[in-house]
Order: C-alpha cells, then structure tokens, then sequence
C-alpha cells in the first residue's frame, strides 16, 4: 500500500491555497425580510489584512496577509440586494482601519478590505445597509431604482417621511448621494465609484450643504481618483439645488 506525505513545501502551498479561496458562510437571516430595505452586521476576527465579500447572503473571508480570518457573526434582515438605490457602510467597531472597495451597486458585490497593523487578533464589526424606497408626504412609496435616472427626481420630488417636517440628516445624504452619482456618470462614463464619506458641512453659515469624498476608479487605471464633492440640500422640500464634484485630490 501507498502512503502518501506531505513534504514542508507541500505543507505550506496547501495552506496558501485554502487561503486564497476563501472561507464561505450563508447569513443568518433575521427580522422581517423586508427587500426593499435592510442591514448586514458582520463581525470577524483578523490578524493582518483580511478581505470580506458578500453577494446576497453569501459571504468569503479571504486573507490577504497574516493570519486566516475567522467568522463570528453575519446577520442580515434580507439578501443584498445586486444594485441598491441607496447603500452605506458603516464601520462599527474595530481598532484597525476598516473600507468599503466595492459597491453593490456597480456589479452585485460589497467588499470591505480590513487592515489590523496591531500585534494580535482583533474583533471588527461592520455594517452594510439599503434603501431603495422613500416615502413621500403623502405615504406613498417610490422606488429608488425607478426614478434613479429621472432628471425630476433627482431635482424635484420633495420626500419626506415627516409630514410637514424637515428633511434628516440621513434623507439628505441619500439625495446628496443620488445627485453626485448621477454627475459622476454623466462626467466620467463607464467607471466604478465608492462613496468613501458623506456628511453635513459643518462649517458656520453651510449647515444646508453635504460634503465628502468619492473615488473613481477607471477600468484603464490601477488606482483610484478621489474627488471631493459638495452638494446644497433644501431641508424643508428635500430638493438639491447644486451637486459638483471638484478635483481631484491626489
């Protein structure tokens, strides 16, 4: 009979192969399974730099450098959606650097890259979540993905979940956000982009203004442009009067 062995070189290509493909897990699902609406938490334990990619309910740990990551938790209240109209990354917890580098709304896939410089294993927590509905003053539904490239949209329909309220911050990040990727199409063509951040301007006299940064990433480049972008947001009708994206910030 034929033994077969491992030799130290075997050894080590098996375990950089097994690596490489990855550690796969399904979500557990949880709450109502709304579609049109919902939230990934995901919490893993990395020593290194660690990839996590995650297509509907399926999600990889891929290890890019150090130690294997490993599961702890991956919950979400229903599939990734292939191309939300509204997606946000949330880095919760975790002493390293989280980063959203692919966005679900490009080709179905939302991958987070996260890099621990510390000696170590550390526990991250990081949330993925969608809308693709507003509700206007009246109750009535709309559907992002509906009126994504409609020029009325994007400058007119005044949505607000309040009735006679103002808009939230949340809601003028969403139509801030609306408004940029319809500039960075119509500006830079076939191309991915990520939101890197949004926020309220928080400088004295701009506290109707969105701000924050976007990444651009041409399918002939091997980097990313990162742009800063600015948008003016009336709070009381939901409508963005200006969208711009500036230069880039190299």
């Amino acid at each position: 009979m034929t033994k077969a062995f491992l030799t130290p070189m075997s050894f080590v290509i098996l375990i950089g192969s097994l690596g490489a493909q990855g550690l796969e897990r399904r979500a557990d699902l949880v709450g109502g399974g709304d579609s049109s609406r919902g939230k990934c938490t995901v919490e893993i334990v990395v020593d290194g730099t660690a990839e996590v990619q995650i297509r509907g309910t399926t999600g990889t740990l891929r290890d890019l450098q150090g130690q294997q990551p490993q599961w702890r938790r991956f919950q979400c209240t229903a599939p990734v959606p292939s191309n939300p109209g509204y997606f946000r990354f949330e880095g919760v917890d975790g002493r390293g650097r989280q980063e959203l580098i692919e966005d679900p709304r490009n080709n179905g896939l939302a991958v987070v890259r996260i890099t621990d410089a510390d000696r170590g294993p550390e526990a991250y927590t990081f949330d993925l979540i969608w809308d693709n509905q507003f509700l206007d003053q009246r109750g009535r539904t709309f559907d992002r993905r509906r009126y994504s490239d409609d020029a009325q949209f994007r400058n007119g329909p005044a949505f607000d979940v309040r009735p006679g309220g103002r808009f939230t911050t949340d809601q003028a990040v969403r139509v801030c956000e609306d408004s940029i990727r319809q500039e960075a199409q119509e500006r830079f063509g076939n191309v991915n982009f990520i939101f890197r951040e949004t926020r309220l301007d928080n400088n004295p006299g701009r506290n109707d203004w969105v701000v924050g940064t976007i990444a651009i990433t041409r399918p002939w480049y091997r980097r990313n442009e990162v742009y800063r972008f600015s948008c003016s947001v009336n709070f009381d009708t939901g409508r963005v009067s200006t969208a711009h994206i500036g230069v880039p910030n190299f």
